[in-house]
């Protein structure tokens, strides 16, 4: 419920009101969220230089990505959807770290798939099954959405388990925050895009409170956090 289908339909439509900077401005407070549920719900606390490179790595991915002037443009209706993103990217976070220890992480990929694909086919058919009857695809189109599937849907979602399994909720979801800083060096790279010196500043901010975040991190977990989190969930 929380991931795919929520979070999806919320930054999908979320993206078509604001900019896709402004967007992942809020995207990025994701990992900040995460940590404060994590504290609440699991008693899951990390050092003070942990906690301070989860915010400095937040200031980074701002530095990177907002105008020269420092304004972004958004409206009430995108910003409530991206909004909505995020808590279901923590509730995903959130809900994922109570089950991980039970289950393998592929097992619980293909079962959240499974069940997104459930929920999303009624909106499916209501809303694009008649454009996709109207449409014509060659296997060539089909590429980039087999991509999406394997890498984005599968890869990302099984290798993010496994490290919530063994790092905690908390370290694995700030970074995250890299994944303005990995788009532009590949845009850079194959596109020919350029970088700006505020970019590259951004970048090190955001490696730099990256690195802190992992120093010497320790999860601790009380006895009665399935308690809490199975509320919760």
């Amino acid at each position: 419920m929380f991931e795919p289908f929520a979070y999806f339909l919320a930054e999908s439509h979320g993206l078509t009101y604001v900019s896709a900077t402004a967007g992942s401005v809020v995207i990025s407070t994701i990992p900040i969220f995460t940590t404060l549920g994590a504290w609440i719900l699991f008693r899951e606390r990390l050092k003070v230089i942990n906690y301070a490179g989860v915010f400095l790595s937040f200031i980074g991915v701002l530095i990177f990505i907002l105008n020269r002037n420092g304004s972004l443009s958004f409206n009430i209706n995108g910003l409530v959807l991206m909004i909505g993103a995020v808590i279901s990217a923590v509730g995903y976070n959130l809900t994922l770290n109570r089950i991980v220890g039970s289950y393998s992480p592929v097992f619980i990929v293909n079962v959240q798939n499974l069940i997104g694909t459930i929920l999303f086919l009624p909106v499916f058919l209501i809303t694009d099954f008649k454009h996709l009857m109207n449409t014509s695809f060659s296997f060539r189109d089909l590429i980039p959405v087999i991509e999406l599937s394997v890498f984005a849907s599968c890869g990302a979602f099984i290798l993010f388990a496994y490290s919530v399994k063994n790092m905690g909720i908390t370290r694995p979801n700030i970074f995250s925050n890299t994944i303005p800083i990995f788009t532009a060096l590949f845009s850079f790279i194959i596109l020919g895009e350029k970088l700006t010196f505020q970019n590259i500043i951004g970048m090190i901010i955001v490696i730099t409170g990256l690195f802190m975040s992992q120093i010497n991190g320790h999860r601790k977990i009380i006895e009665n956090a399935t308690v809490l989190t199975g509320r919760t969930a």
